[in-house]
């Protein structure tokens, strides 16, 4: 009767011993984020990156999905015999790009468009050969006289198109705050590679709106980011005077850092010679609005961008050394994702023990 009465008056023992785990299971998902952040910088970005690499072969060599052994870089004779175009699917100012067959498999063939941006092109080839890894689009082969590059191919065409493929049907369980996010720190965990790449420090020059560098990445069909455009990453290196000039135009907008403005005004008409050099922190200046584009406006991305204030309004600093380093952006990203998702693990616990009482 007694143990009856405090029944109805407090919570059951069973009831005691759950709540009382709740703080246990908090502790035990805290561990866990700590080694999921200690192995994050030895391992690939979270589930699915491992897929990404599993298919690597040494350089001068790739494979392709459903092939056993690893194949060295097509050559002229072999892309004229066995390759065949199918359709245009893209141009830019330097290239054409086409749909292409090769052995039952879907190519992409880019084709130098003007013979007058050859060096460019050839720059861009260059960069492909030199940059292989799990961040950059495969090389398939290459003919140098023929002026074009074959790569694998990626249907969903340039990361402009996330919005309109995370909103299908068929992928709207996608569209969540977290897929949304990982992109954004693949996207800057490519910078990483770039500012410390085999081939020397690298900037993202094709980036002068956000249209223009969104154009430089592809969306894989399994939701990550590649880089795709590498006609424009001159090499720089402040500590040994190398700096760079993203063109010998003008550039114009609050899109580009402040040192990529011309910076006399309309006192003096603008010269090429006279436009003072930069490094790689104009491309820190932009990561903010590309995160914004990439974390679009579904439930929880305000959340992440709130998280994100402080480090996005640094990376906006007029002056490019107050700006943080690209390794800190990634530190600081992962960071947030792994403490964001820590959080919504735990309230999913809490919640369904709170359903289980």
């Amino acid at each position: 009767m007694l143990g009856t009465t405090a029944g109805n008056h407090g919570p059951s023992m069973l009831q005691r011993v759950t709540l009382g785990l709740v703080p246990l299971l908090a502790a035990l998902l805290a561990v866990t984020t700590f080694f999921r952040m200690e192995l994050l910088d030895h391992l690939s970005w979270l589930k699915g990156s491992a897929d990404r690499s599993s298919d690597s072969c040494p350089s001068g060599y790739f494979r392709l999905g459903g092939m056993k052994d690893c194949l060295s870089w097509l050559s002229c004779e072999m892309i004229q015999s066995e390759v065949t175009v199918i359709k245009l699917i893209g141009q830019g100012a330097v290239k054409q790009v086409f749909l292409a067959h090769w052995r039952g498999n879907k190519v992409a063939l880019s084709r130098l468009a003007v013979s007058e941006f050859s060096k460019d092109f050839f720059h861009g080839l260059e960069m492909l050969k030199g940059l292989q890894s799990v961040y950059v689009v495969k090389l398939l082969g290459y003919c140098e006289e023929d002026r074009t590059i074959l790569t694998e191919y990626h249907p969903f065409g340039s990361l402009i198109n996330v919005n309109s493929i995370l909103e299908q049907e068929v992928y709207r369980g996608f569209n969540t705050w977290e897929v949304r996010f990982r992109l954004s720190v693949e996207y800057v965990m490519f910078l990483r590679f770039l500012h410390n790449s085999p081939l020397g420090p690298r900037v993202m020059c094709d980036s002068n709106d956000l249209g223009k560098i969104l154009s430089q990445y592809l969306l894989t069909t399994n939701l990550h980011v590649i880089a795709n455009d590498l006609d424009a990453l001159p090499l720089v290196n402040r500590s040994a005077g190398i700096l760079v000039k993203c063109g010998a135009r003008q550039l114009q907008g609050e899109f580009v850092a402040p040192e990529q403005l011309w910076p006399f005004g309309n006192d003096l008409p603008f010269s090429d010679d006279l436009m003072p050099p930069y490094d790689e922190k104009t491309d820190i200046w932009k990561i903010p609005d590309v995160t914004d584009f990439l974390l679009g406006q579904v439930e929880g991305s305000d959340v992440v961008r709130l998280h994100l204030f402080q480090l996005h309004q640094d990376c906006k600093r007029g002056m490019p050394e107050q700006r943080p380093s690209v390794l800190t952006v990634v530190q600081t990203y992962k960071a947030v994702y792994t403490s964001l998702t820590q959080e919504s693990e735990l309230i999913g616990t809490y919640s369904d023990t709170l359903h289980d009482l």
